[in-house]
């Protein structure tokens, strides 16, 4: 899986499954005996595999699949799963929608933002889904309204064992110009203040409610601590990264770290924004500080 993330970390899959288009995904699921996990992943961006691997079979929703864009409406785009945020934001400025190109600063792909509702400069998916297909384990299909999806902060309350395949978004009339300047302003905001060139997860922590995640780890002298390769960005101290040689457990073991000194420090506790999921190594067993 190390190849598959961007931490460059994590163990091997069981079993790696790359449907070719949704009805494939649908078969596989209908003879899959139901006793064997499922995982689905995307780009990786926003996940930290461990360095057991991953139990049962691992969905990666191809790019050939599920990785196109399509104006249906004067105002709404439809998005396979696996697209790039930032193509997503393309495809909006050359369709003259507005109210997309947050989506051009954030390192992912559509599926982890339906699930996670991702969000950047101040509007989150939330704000632009209408409806989004998924599949269930068993490979029932359904469609989802903007309500079922269940957003919050970070979140989407719809049931863990559907596959996103495909959303409707819907934008606002906007000039080319003005898009245009406002991805502009995401590309510079991110490329100054983030470790976009470091191996990396994005955000590690989330924002609790009144804080900023990163003022916390600062105040905590966190900025810039290690744990074996693993280390807090100096530029952006809510970023994690692999300085060359770490492992899932230094990662692990170094935003637990963070959390136990950060509620030390401050009596708040934060909730992790990586997605961590696999098995530990024997003997490298991370435990969670006040999960």
């Amino acid at each position: 899986m190390s190849k598959l993330t961007w931490f460059r970390v994590g163990g091997p899959a069981d079993l790696l499954f790359q449907p070719a288009d949704e009805e494939d995904l649908r078969a596989f699921l209908r003879i899959l005996p139901s006793e064997i996990p499922v995982m689905v992943v995307g780009v990786g961006s926003n996940l930290l595999v461990r360095d057991g691997g991953i139990e049962g079979v691992v969905i990666r929703l191809s790019a050939k699949g599920f990785g196109s864009v399509e104006q249906i409406s004067d105002k709404r785009l439809k998005s396979g799963a696996a697209v790039l945020d930032k193509k997503l934001a393309s495809e909006a400025l050359a369709a003259g929608l507005g109210g997309f190109a947050f989506y051009h600063g954030i390192p992912g792909g559509i599926g982890g933002a339906l699930r996670m509702n991702a969000g950047a400069n101040g509007t989150e998916t939330t704000n632009r889904v209408i409806e989004v297909t998924a599949i269930d384990r068993k490979g029932g299909r359904h469609v989802l309204g903007h309500d079922d999806m269940g957003y919050t902060y970070r979140h989407s309350a719809a049931a863990k064992d559907l596959i996103f395949t495909s959303a409707v978004f819907e934008g606002v009339p906007a000039s080319k110009e003005q898009i245009e300047a406002e991805m502009a302003e995401v590309q510079h905001h991110r490329e100054t203040v983030q470790p976009v060139k470091e191996k990396t997860g994005g955000s590690t922590f989330k924002n609790p409610q009144g804080h900023s995640a990163w003022k916390l780890v600062d105040e905590a002298g966190m900025r810039g601590f290690r744990v074996g390769g693993a280390q807090m960005s100096e530029m952006h101290c809510n970023f994690m990264i692999n300085t060359g040689d770490a492992t899932a457990y230094d990662l692990e073991t170094l935003g637990e770290t963070v959390r136990k000194r950060v509620f030390e420090n401050s009596g708040v506790l934060l909730d992790w924004e990586i997605k961590r999921l696999g098995r530990f190594q024997a003997g490298k067993t991370v435990v969670p500080f006040k999960s």
